[in-house]
């Protein structure tokens, strides 16, 4: 029972809004500490982790250069060259970063764009301004929601045709406990109707959000 101690330090650390990394570093001491491990073997714990899963560190320097180009007007220009183009929808364009999406995830690149890297610094914006030419009056959070919310379909019905990604080993796993012995491959091929499926389906919604913008609904 006393090693379920980290537990209540979690619950007590979010409810006293403290770091959320030193509420969890903490809880995982304590955890072990209740368990009787040699605090030596919980550091070396620690750094294990830390070495195996080091490239998590990176969205620290990723997201300092991102704020950065936000300061300095990257929005602005990727309102501006939105704007500047002819015959540029929100339907259309949140339609082709879908598709880009999907490609990407597909071969495995699930890292070079999402909420923080391509959603708010440019996407959103560029949805926006392509939203405003078509009579959507500015502001608002409707616009911004769907460019995150293509984001996420691309990437969660893209990143199942990878065969080495972690949801696909994870089905593997999972079939093979109830004795269901099945190649990565074989649900890899299985992911594509399903991405042209979402495909489809979520590009209709963006053309039908175009039709109802040009009859001024």
């Amino acid at each position: 029972m006393l090693a379920l101690a980290g537990i209540a330090v979690i619950v007590a650390g979010f409810l006293l809004r403290f770091n959320p990394l030193l509420v969890v570093a903490v809880s995982a001491l304590v955890t072990g500490l209740a368990a009787g491990i040699d605090p030596l073997a919980i550091l070396a714990a620690f750094g294990k982790a830390f070495n195996t899963n080091r490239y998590v560190s990176a969205i620290y320097i990723v997201l300092p250069v991102i704020a950065l180009l936000e300061r300095y007007g990257l929005q602005e220009r990727a309102r501006g060259a939105i704007a500047g183009l002819r015959g540029a929808t929100v339907g259309r364009l949140l339609i082709g970063y879908l598709l880009f999406r999907q490609i990407t995830s597909a071969l495995g690149l699930t890292s070079i764009a999402g909420p923080a890297q391509s959603v708010r610094p440019l996407v959103a914006p560029m949805a926006e301004a392509a939203a405003e030419r078509q009579g959507v009056a500015p502001g608002g959070d409707a616009i911004p929601a769907l460019a995150a919310a293509t984001d996420n379909i691309g990437l969660f019905f893209g990143e199942d045709i990878f065969i080495a990604i972690g949801s696909i080993l994870l089905m593997k796993g999972v079939l093979e406990g109830y004795g269901i012995v099945i190649q990565p491959l074989h649900l890899s091929l299985w992911a594509i109707p399903t991405a042209i499926a979402a495909l489809l389906i979520h590009g209709g919604r963006l053309w039908w959000l175009d039709r109802r913008l040009a009859r001024g609904a």
